[in-house]
C-alpha cells in the first residue's frame, strides 16, 4: 500500500522536473538568440534609427519603413570589400575542408581494414602530431612559404590548414571506419573488389555521418578563423578573408554600428547555413561512437 501511495508523488516529481527541464531550455534558447536577433535586426536598421533608439523598439512598429534599409549591406559589400573577402574566405575554406577529409578518410580505411608493417606505429605517430601546437609552427612554416614564394597565396593556407587538420581527421575517422562490420568488408572483397572500390562504394557512404560531424567542425573553425589567415595571407586585399576584413572595418569606421552589424551577419550566413544543413548528420556523426560495439 505504501509504494501505491507513493506513486503520485514520484509521477509528480517526474513531471516537475520534465517542465523544470524545459524551462531551462527555453531560457537558454532565448538568451542564445536574442544578440543574433538584435544583431540581425540592427544591420537593416538605418544610422539615425541605430543612434537614437535601441533595436527592440523595432518590434512595437514593424512596419515603419523610415526605419529599415538595405544601404548597409550594399555599401558593406561593394564599398568596404566584404563582398570580395566573402569570396575569398570561400576559396580558402572549401579545398581546406576537403582536402583533409578525403586524405584522411582513405588513411583511415588504411590503418583499419589493410594489413602492413609497423602499422600501429604509424597510426600512433600521426596521432601525436595532435599535440603540436599551430602557433608553435608559424615561423617556420611562414619561412618555408616565403622560400618557396608562396607567402600570400592560398596555397600557403590550404597546405598549412589541411596539415594541422589532418591527425584530428585521422582519428576521427579511423575510429568510426574500424567498428564497421568486418563482414561488410569481406563480402567486397568475395565480389573481387579492390581497396579502392570497397572504399568508395561501401566504407566511404557508411562513414558519411563522421566525415559531416569533422567536416562542420574543421568548416567552421576556418571560416572563423583570424591568426593563420593573418600570419600567412598578410595584409594583401586581395586574398583578405571575412574576419580580417571586419577588423578593418572595426578598426577603421568602429563608430558606425549600422555597418558593423552588417557585416558581422554576412561572415555569420555561412556557417549558420551550414551547420542547419547538416545538422542531421552532425548529430548521427557524434552519436555514432557511443552506440559501437
Amino acid at each position: 500500500m505504501a509504494d501505491i501511495a507513493e506513486l503520485p508523488s514520484k509521477r509528480a516529481r517526474r513531471i516537475g522536473g520534465t517542465i523544470a527541464v524545459r524551462l531551462a531550455i527555453i531560457v537558454l534558447c532565448v538568451l542564445w538568440i536574442t544578440p543574433t536577433l538584435g544583431l540581425f535586426v540592427s544591420s537593416f536598421r538605418t544610422e539615425f534609427a541605430i543612434q537614437t533608439s535601441g533595436w527592440w523598439t523595432t518590434l512595437l512598429d514593424p512596419f515603419n519603413r523610415a526605419q529599415w534599409t538595405l544601404d548597409n549591406y550594399a555599401r558593406v559589400i561593394t564599398g568596404e570589400g566584404m563582398g570580395q573577402a566573402f569570396v575569398n574566405t570561400i576559396a580558402v575554406t572549401v579545398p581546406a575542408v576537403v582536402f583533409p577529409i578525403l586524405v584522411a578518410a582513405y588513411a583511415a580505411y588504411a590503418f583499419s581494414w589493410i594489413e602492413f608493417r609497423f602499422r600501429e606505429f604509424f597510426f600512433a605517430l600521426f596521432i601525436m602530431m595532435i599535440v603540436v601546437p599551430l602557433q608553435l609552427a608559424f615561423i617556420p612554416l611562414l619561412r618555408a612559404w616565403t622560400a618557396l614564394d608562396l607567402s600570400n597565396s592560398l596555397i600557403a593556407i590550404w597546405i598549412t590548414h589541411a596539415g594541422f587538420a589532418m591527425p584530428i581527421a585521422l582519428l576521427i575517422l579511423r575510429n568510426f571506419i574500424a567498428a564497421l562490420p568486418a563482414e561488410l568488408i569481406e563480402a567486397a572483397k568475395m565480389e573481387n573488389a579492390n581497396h579502392f572500390q570497397i572504399f568508395w562504394r561501401v566504407v566511404f557512404p557508411l562513414a558519411l555521418p563522421a566525415i559531416a560531424a569533422f567536416g562542420v567542425f574543421h568548416f567552421l573553425w576556418i571560416w572563423n578563423d583570424f591568426l593563420v589567415a593573418l600570419v600567412f595571407l598578410g595584409g594583401n586585399p586581395d586574398v583578405q578573408v571575412v574576419t580580417m576584413n571586419l577588423q578593418k572595418l572595426l578598426a577603421a569606421r568602429g563608430s558606425d554600428w549600422h555597418l558593423l552589424a552588417a557585416a558581422a551577419f554576412v561572415t555569420m550566413i555561412v556557417p549558420v547555413s551550414v551547420f542547419l544543413a547538416l545538422q542531421r548528420y552532425f548529430v548521427r556523426g557524434m552519436l555514432a561512437g557511443a552506440v559501437k560495439g
